[in-house]
């Protein structure tokens, strides 16, 4: 749609009315999802597929607009560069649809992300939401957030709860081709802070984090499947021993009816098989075929720069992709594009002409 498509005034009541008129709303031809799940695998067109995406956090950065996540993306040299039907997991928080002058609705940056990668034949999983508020303002969300403050609660930078944001942006992109799979939050954890910057180390992680992440993922993955009937939806979970999901406890989640597509983060690149006996891509593998249930690795992180060359990389996350693959994980996504890579230092950035890409749709 662009920016002249821009609903710089219209209220949030008349936005939740108005969202099917958005890209591929309640009003245009009914879509068919061309990907899917059988057993542990996903599938394109009803045949096996392994995606081999990308993370591009920044998409939806318009500097004109709102106060986005890091740097503008020049989305059709993105999405021109990738070989048709890559998967591209992005941020589409509600703080992006922002006007950071007046405060209004301006849903042009995330309606450009989904138009751009429909004219480039590309696939999207929209993650909706930060644990930790990261380009939100909202701050960490703890435990009462997932026992039901999600519901209601409107946090700083944010124009509305998470549910009507749920609501707003699957009734408004969930037509669109591009929309295959959404991501309720990015690594959920239903902990309490210990501390004022809430670092992990002084989290508490209540009794109850496995039943409350658990209620969470039915009820937003019901919500989901609602207004898009045959959408892909990810756990989010970086899958280690993280609270609500240590050992046993991601199984208990991860059987969700409201989960499709299960999860693991990958930043241990040689030393994540087996991995931790507890709660190591190993054990998530085996919890995933007894679940039935494709495990991604939505996000494998190989720093480079200053610590390692572009061409070490490369060979380096090849030669991980064919072990992901071997040991029965369902696809992989790298860990992340920008594009304005800091090459003379050590990061996990990706950029347009790192040889990383090559393996990308691989």
């Amino acid at each position: 749609m662009g920016r002249g498509a821009r609903w710089a005034s219209v209220t949030f009541a008349a936005v939740v009315a108005l969202t099917g008129a958005g890209c591929g709303g309640d009003d245009g031809p009914a879509r068919t999802n061309p990907v899917g799940v059988s057993g542990v695998s996903l599938t394109l067109h009803g045949q096996p597929w392994w995606p081999v995406g990308l993370n591009a956090y920044q998409l939806g950065t318009d500097w004109r607009l709102n106060v986005g996540c890091g740097s503008e993306v020049d989305l059709d040299d993105y999405f021109g560069r990738l070989p048709p039907n890559t998967l591209t997991r992005f941020n589409a928080y509600s703080s992006f649809v922002v006007d950071k002058e007046t405060g209004e609705l301006d849903f042009g940056p995330l309606d450009a992300v989904f138009d751009a990668a429909v004219r480039h034949h590309q696939f999207l999983n929209a993650v909706l939401a930060s644990s930790e508020g990261a380009c939100e303002n909202g701050g960490f969300k703890e435990n009462t957030w997932y026992a039901g403050d999600w519901r209601t609660a409107v946090l700083p930078g944010e124009p509305m709860s998470f549910a009507d944001w749920v609501d707003t942006a699957v009734r408004r992109w969930a037509g669109s081709p591009a929309a295959v799979a959404w991501t309720p939050v990015g690594e959920p954890e239903a902990s309490n802070c210990g501390s004022a910057d809430c670092h992990w180390r002084s989290r508490h992680c209540p009794a109850d984090a496995a039943e409350v992440t658990r209620r969470f993922a039915d009820e937003v993955g019901a919500r989901i499947r609602a207004l898009d009937t045959d959408a892909l939806r990810f756990g989010g979970r970086a899958g280690g021993g993280q609270c609500g999901s240590a050992g046993d406890e991601y199984a208990y989640v991860g059987a969700s009816p409201g989960i499709d597509v299960l999860e693991y983060h990958d930043y241990e690149v040689g030393h994540e098989l087996p991995g931790d006996p507890h709660d190591g891509l190993g054990r998530r593998l085996r919890q995933a075929r007894e679940l039935d249930k494709p495990l991604v690795v939505t996000e494998l992180g190989v720093a480079a720069g200053s610590c390692l060359s572009l061409g070490q990389r490369r060979d380096l996350v090849a030669d991980t992709v064919a072990r992901l693959r071997d040991a029965g994980a369902a696809g992989v996504q790298f860990w992340a594009y920008v594009p304005d890579p800091r090459p003379e230092e050590c990061t996990y950035d990706i950029g347009p002409d790192d040889p990383v890409l090559e393996l990308v749709g691989r």
